[in-house]
């Protein structure tokens, strides 16, 4: 894990840039530091580092960096959003995370996806910050995410709506997947959209680690 701490991780990512326009129907949000030095530094601790690393709509390249930082070898931060992928760019240069990253644009909600790794080899990792289906037209997204998680990845760790594990858990099981790690985490928002109707809020949010058959 390039010895790095969960704490450690956290600051680090403190730099990555938010969005300057983010965009409503994509649910464009920035990943908080502390969530995504979680998911990394618990990728760490099992080993999901160990093989390609794919971040399923990378938006600013947080979750990308952050599996990077804490020891990735490879990196590919996958996004529909030309301008997210050029902030992700150099949000991975920021924090000198980029000789590790690579870029793609593609929609997650289209299969196949114009890349593929060797599943059967069992060594992808996929992390993702799906959209939580907040907005008209995006209700099942994350369904989308772990559909293209599943297909690419021997394990996948996302964060969800709270209130979704049920949801996460069942469909794991029918696709032959199992839920190892499930844990809750504040996802704190500034203001940035009209519908807002504060200046932050803090949503609960719910991660999931997920062993796919």
């Amino acid at each position: 894990m390039a010895g790095r701490s969960r704490r450690t991780l956290a600051r680090e990512l403190e730099s990555i840039a938010d969005f300057e326009s983010p965009s409503p129907s994509l649910e464009q949000y920035l990943t908080p530091p502390e969530i995504a030095a979680h998911i990394a530094h618990l990728a760490g601790l099992q080993d999901d580092l160990e093989g390609p690393v794919i971040d399923l709509g990378t938006g600013t390249g947080m979750l990308a960096s952050a599996a990077a930082l804490a020891g990735a070898k490879q990196v590919l931060g996958v996004d529909l959003d030309p301008d997210a992928l050029a902030l992700a760019r150099e949000n991975a240069a920021r924090v000198r995370a980029d000789s590790q990253t690579d870029w793609v644009r593609a929609d997650v909600s289209r299969q196949p996806l114009p890349f593929s790794f060797s599943r059967s080899a069992g060594s992808a990792t996929v992390l993702s910050n799906p959209p939580f289906g907040a907005q008209r037209g995006n209700r099942h997204a994350d369904r989308e995410f772990l559909e293209a998680a599943r297909s690419l990845a021997a394990v996948s760790y996302t964060i969800h709506n709270e209130g979704s594990q049920e949801f996460v858990e069942s469909y794991a099981a029918d696709e032959g997947g199992t839920v190892t790690h499930a844990f809750r985490a504040a996802f704190p928002i500034e203001r940035r959209f009209e519908f807002h109707t504060s200046e932050s809020e803090e949503l609960a949010a719910e991660v999931f680690r997920i062993e796919w058959a």
